[in-house]
């Protein structure tokens, strides 16, 4: 079975401007290649980036200025080209 078929969101193709933080890294100015509701794909970049099971602050870029929302998310996988994120509940 593709990885195409077990996925449970629907991704569309999106490339964005983001912010991604966390201690180890700082904050780093990538891009997305996609997004779903239940999580992110993003470029490296060549960036060193915080490892699988890390969970990081992602901002959209050019949307709402300063005021865009943090966003909270867990990286899931790392591919050597990007990383997978997910959405994690503030609950």
């Amino acid at each position: 079975m593709s990885d195409t078929n077990q996925r449970q969101h629907i991704r569309t193709k999106l490339r964005a401007g983001i912010r991604l933080s966390h201690a180890d890294v700082g904050s780093l100015k990538l891009r997305t290649a996609d997004i779903s509701d239940g999580g992110a794909y993003i470029f490296s970049e060549g960036n060193s980036l915080p490892n699988t099971g890390e969970v990081v602050y992602v901002q959209i870029l050019g949307v709402g200025g300063d005021e865009a929302p943090l966003v909270k998310m867990k990286i899931v996988r790392d591919d050597g080209r990007g990383i997978g994120l997910e959405f994690v509940d503030e609950d």
